[in-house]
């Protein structure tokens, strides 16, 4: 199996962060975990690029680069306001129409939209820009309250460690959650944040501290195989279901019960990838009562049935197989 190749894109003044965001997760090896990207960085002219952190990074591949990438990653773009360079406009739709997947981090989403490979379609970019990519960019559908949004072919995330949060999608995507959560322990991550960036937008009123759902997910995420309920999130964390109902949609942006369909069907996902336990167990383990159910839940959310996700990134056959 070849590896899949990233390559990043940097323009000067580039986020040292940004990079590194991408960098990290799709170009570092880990002990006792397969390595499946090979990563680049190119940029418009090979050699000295500026960054904001006020030393250079030199740089030794070109535009040309992007002709070979599976994956073209732009780690932001610090000059929005101002017309891109022509050469990198055609590069990177030269790379998106042969097919390689295009993913914006954070201000890259200005880059994306001036190529045209976001008109009419969905994206994101930091709250603190969002209202002027939309001003700029009418075709484009911008979502501000959102962490990342993955079209397939197109990607964009919101700013800083919501690049982090897209480059670990991009991977659960490729090679199952399993995997991604491996790389994701490797950082001291969690393989999946939750709620949107809105959430980071604003401070807390004064005198009002914010009352942190944290001791109550991680009691949930325990005992995944319990029939737990939403009464019983309510129970544990002592409040109404009405008020739990409000903290999760202000911190996490879900519902309590949307939030533990979401674990049990990431517990099955991950179930399916490692072991080659029948259904009716694996429903068992993770709280969904019957193979029927775990089924029909595990399609609605995933958008494919259990049998058809472990024939891709199952042990035997799937991409997640160690070497």
């Amino acid at each position: 199996m070849g590896l899949h190749r990233v390559v990043a894109l940097v323009m000067a003044p580039q986020s040292t962060f940004e990079l590194a965001c991408a960098a990290e997760v799709f170009g570092v090896g880990r002990p006792g975990l397969p390595a499946r990207y090979a990563f680049t960085v190119c940029a418009e002219r090979p050699g000295p690029v500026p960054t904001l952190a006020g030393y250079d990074m030199l740089v030794s591949e070109g535009l040309r680069a992007l002709d070979a990438a599976d994956t073209v990653v732009v780690p932001g773009w610090q000059r929005p306001d101002g017309p891109a360079s022509p050469a990198v406009l055609d590069a990177v739709r030269r790379a998106h129409r042969r097919g390689a997947r295009i993913a914006a981090i954070c201000s890259g989403a200005f880059l994306l939209a001036e190529a045209g490979l976001l008109d009419h379609r969905r994206a994101t970019t930091h709250w603190r820009m969002a209202a002027e990519l939309a001003t700029r960019f009418p075709a484009v559908a911008v979502e501000p309250d959102t962490l990342y949004v993955d079209l397939g072919d197109v990607a964009t995330s919101a700013g800083t460690a919501a690049g982090i949060d897209l480059c670990l999608h991009l991977v659960r995507a490729d090679h199952g959650a399993a995997y991604a959560a491996q790389v994701a322990r490797h950082m001291v991550m969690p393989p999946h944040r939750e709620g949107g960036q809105l959430q980071y937008a604003a401070s807390v009123p004064a005198g009002r501290p914010l009352d942190s759902l944290a001791p109550i997910l991680d009691w949930a995420a325990e005992r995944l195989h319990e029939p737990i309920t939403v009464d019983d999130l309510a129970v544990r964390a002592r409040v109404s279901p009405r008020t739990l109902a409000r903290r999760f949609a202000g911190q996490l942006g879900v519902s309590p019960g949307r939030w533990l369909l979401q674990q049990r069907v990431g517990a099955a996902r991950a179930l399916l990838e490692e072991t080659d336990l029948p259904l009716e167990a694996i429903a068992a383990r993770v709280g969904l009562s019957s193979a029927t159910n775990l089924r029909r839940r595990f399609h609605s959310m995933m958008r494919t049935t259990p049998a058809a996700y472990r024939r891709s990134f199952g042990p035997r056959r799937g991409p997640y197989q160690h070497d």
